[in-house]
């Protein structure tokens, strides 16, 4: 083979390579993807068992919150501690012991604030917590030891209960809840937490049992935290700028 020829052949392998290697990224995010949504899934199942073993209510997000030593995801006897998924509400209903599954997109983020929840976050503002509606799009909690009765989801299927969940803290660390456009007792905008790692896609689990994906529609940043959320692809999905994908009503 002359020199020319040898450089045609590595001239036609690294143009065959460029072909290929976005096809094949994009084929093992789906695959993560698809393993995620099971993940997420699970969740949802597990969710749905323990308020059939609670009386129709769904598990608490954060039990004692001011106390900050419990999580759907596990509970912990110090807050230097970290969170045992082994005792937490759903680990009689999870088939691993216990742990929530970790997100194969997200498992470099394993450390940081409220690490061993998957990298999934529950809609605790309405869903983990018994809320009363005091006025038009304000709530007080009325209690955080139970989440809400699963009667009181009037639209179901419109309903977030878990999504792909982080938050803008530097980078993207490990956070337990998926939050509202806004707080639900205050009114003012929270920082997003809903990410969108899957190929710019977000996997979301709804109370009435199905899961599907999302696209982001809007971000925003308070300031407070050190972290850029647009970049970091957290943000919301849906046209309304509102909580109508996580109020009951």
């Amino acid at each position: 083979m002359t020199l020319i020829e040898l450089l045609v052949v590595i001239a036609v392998i690294a143009l065959l390579l460029a072909i290929l290697l976005p096809g094949l990224s994009h084929a093992r995010g789906q695959a993560r993807s698809a393993v995620c949504r099971s993940n997420v899934r699970q969740l949802l199942i597990a969710g749905g068992m323990y308020a059939r073993a609670s009386a129709g209510r769904y598990p608490p997000g954060a039990a004692d919150f001011l106390q900050n030593l419990n999580r759907w995801h596990g509970t912990r006897e110090t807050t230097s501690e970290p969170f045992d998924p082994t005792r937490g509400p759903l680990a009689d209903f999870l088939s691993t012991g216990g742990a929530v599954r970790q997100c194969p997109s997200f498992a470099a983020s394993l450390i940081g604030f409220e690490a061993g929840n998957g990298g999934y976050g529950y809609n605790n503002a309405f869903v983990g917590v018994e809320v009363e509606k005091v006025a038009p799009d304000e709530f007080v909690v009325a209690s955080d030891k139970t989440g809400a009765l699963a009667d009181r989801v009037q639209r179901p299927a419109e309903t977030i209960m878990f999504t792909d969940a982080a938050f803008a803290s530097g980078g993207a660390i490990p956070y337990s809840f998926a939050e509202p456009r806004f707080h639900p007792q205050y009114g003012t905008r929270a920082d997003p937490s809903i990410h969108f790692r899957h190929n710019a896609r977000a996997n979301v689990a709804w109370c009435d049992g199905h899961v599907d994906a999302h696209k982001r529609t809007f971000t925003w940043s308070s300031g407070f935290f050190d972290g850029d959320a647009d970049r970091l692809n957290i943000g919301w999905f849906g046209a309304a700028d509102d909580n109508r994908l996580f109020d009951l009503e």
